[in-house]
């Protein structure tokens, strides 16, 4: 079995749930991919020292749990949730004119929620530690910490550490980027990234056109930053429409373009490399900054990840954010923003908004990319990714009711869900607070009170019993919801 988890010693009679569970323990950890066949009934009874008839009833067990389904004359088989059949939401409708950022006060409960320890969190796009190499990075920082005292006891200023933009400029030409190490500036994570990207190419007041829905950090630096944001029609598959964003340039003085093509938060679509040609050639003529966040696009669910956008762009029209948040470490803060053109003032509103980026973090990130580890951890990772994403869809598509629509993503950690019918989301998410329960009501991923019927969930958690509990719960307080806007409560009149 080389790298499979073995089973725990069984100390009861039932030798078959205790296999059971541990074959369980190794699907949900991403060890046997969704559609991967599992060793015959006589491979593992050798390999796990047990009888045949305890594997055939360990094999039915995780048939009965979900994890796995049985092929006639083929085998048994990690289930995908690509064979269930359902509906992915419609192409968004926005109203296509220009508006300030509302709302956004609600997600401060969110990132509170969050920090929570007792909270499950379904809500915030931040992996559980599971997901996380975190060893790895532990071993990174504690090498530095030893060896580079010196080093990190200084600021890292702008553009930051060069080594560290070789290596990132290095990855980017292997995804078919023009850049060099030259065009990097190392900042704390994406979302600053994509502040700066914005200060650099537009001014308050301007109009920034945005995909609907869209990522509410987005949504909270257009609104710092005093611009307005126009919504533009998003296809759940295919990402932006490109004829609707060039009717909204044809009317309205739009100042940028800000995107999410590859696995995108919260749609979870990988724009088709046509799309990104035209998206990239309608924006170069006319001359408005195409901001392109990749913070999703290592984490495929397939063994290669899809260009970015940036390597459809011969016109130096592209500013490429990214960070390592999503497959390092969200506290590492360790993110970058590329671009020939605007390099200069990158550079500098980096440093008069704060410095520099942790010299450590910057190190360690460093040490991580020179091993190889890195890539070695994301081959597994898009395999713990995919499945994570498969178990929570499959349970969404199985336990909600007909009529439910779910996004079908090939990469990242998010699914956007709608729901059959017009309930508030936003009080759905209120009522799962005090049980220990967080998602992200869809209102806060537009700029005005649009998808209230809509949530998104993070599917990076563990898979257990209290998970499966908890989507329940979600479902019970949902259809509670229902029942209460189909039969309100009467008015009390005073006698």
């Amino acid at each position: 079995m080389s790298k499979k988890t073995k089973p725990r010693s069984p100390k009861s009679e039932f030798l078959y749930q205790d296999l059971a569970q541990s074959l369980a323990d190794n699907i949900r950890q991403g060890t046997y991919a969704p559609g991967e066949k599992l060793p015959s009934v006589r491979q593992s009874a050798k390999n796990f020292h047990v009888s045949v008839s305890t594997v055939v009833s360990a094999y039915y067990k995780l048939e009965s749990m979900g994890y796995i389904e049985s092929r006639p004359k083929s085998g048994f088989y990690v289930r995908s949730a690509a064979k269930l059949s359902f509906e992915t939401p419609n192409r968004s409708q926005p109203e296509a004119k220009p508006s300030a950022v509302t709302g956004q006060e609600m997600v401060l409960n969110l990132v509170k929620a969050a920090n929570d320890p007792n909270i499950l969190q379904f809500g915030a796009a931040v992996p559980d530690s599971d997901f996380l190499p975190i060893k790895l990075v532990s071993q990174a920082m504690k090498k530095v910490c030893h060896h580079q005292a010196d080093t990190i006891s200084h600021y890292e200023f702008p553009p930051g550490n060069p080594e560290l933009r070789r290596q990132i400029a290095r990855r980017m030409s292997g995804f078919g980027c023009d850049v060099s190490a030259d065009d990097i500036v190392i900042t704390n994570g994406c979302q600053e990234s994509l502040r700066l990207a914005l200060r650099a190419c537009a001014e308050p007041g301007d109009i920034i056109a945005i995909e609907s829905p869209t990522f509410y950090g987005l949504l909270q630096v257009i609104n710092s930053l005093r611009m307005k944001a126009i919504e533009i029609p998003t296809d759940p598959n295919t990402g932006i429409s490109i004829s609707a964003l060039e009717m909204a340039i044809d009317q309205w003085p739009i100042k940028a373009c800000v995107t999410v093509p590859t696995f995108s938060n919260p749609l979870g679509f990988s724009m088709p490399d046509d799309h990104k040609r035209r998206l990239n050639v309608l924006l170069a003529e006319r001359d408005i900054p195409l901001i392109e966040d990749d913070v999703y696009g290592e984490l495929s669910h397939r063994h290669s990840r899809p260009k970015p956008l940036k390597a459809f762009d011969p016109y130096d029209n592209v500013i490429y954010c990214s960070s390592f948040s999503k497959t390092l470490s969200p506290g590492l803060r360790v993110g970058w923003v590329s671009s020939k053109r605007y390099y200069k003032q990158l550079e500098y509103l980096k440093y008069v908004s704060n410095l520099s980026t942790s010299s450590a973090a910057q190190l360690a990130t460093l040490d991580i990319l020179r091993s190889g580890r890195y890539d070695l951890y994301l081959r597994r990772a898009g395999q713990q990714y995919a499945y994570a994403v498969d178990q929570l869809t499959s349970a969404i598509v199985r336990l909600f009711p007909p009529g439910t629509k779910v996004t079908r993503p090939e990469g990242g950690f998010v699914i956007w869900v709608e729901l059959p019918y017009a309930i508030d989301t936003f009080e759905l998410a209120n009522r799962l607070i005090p049980h220990g329960i967080s998602i992200a009501p869809g209102r806060i991923f537009s700029t005005t009170d649009k998808y209230n019927h809509f949530f998104r969930l993070s599917c990076a958690l563990k898979w257990n019993r209290e998970t499966e509990l908890a989507i329940l719960k979600i479902l019970h307080e949902t259809e509670k919801l229902h029942q209460e806007s189909q039969n309100p409560t009467p008015l009390r009149h005073s006698v």
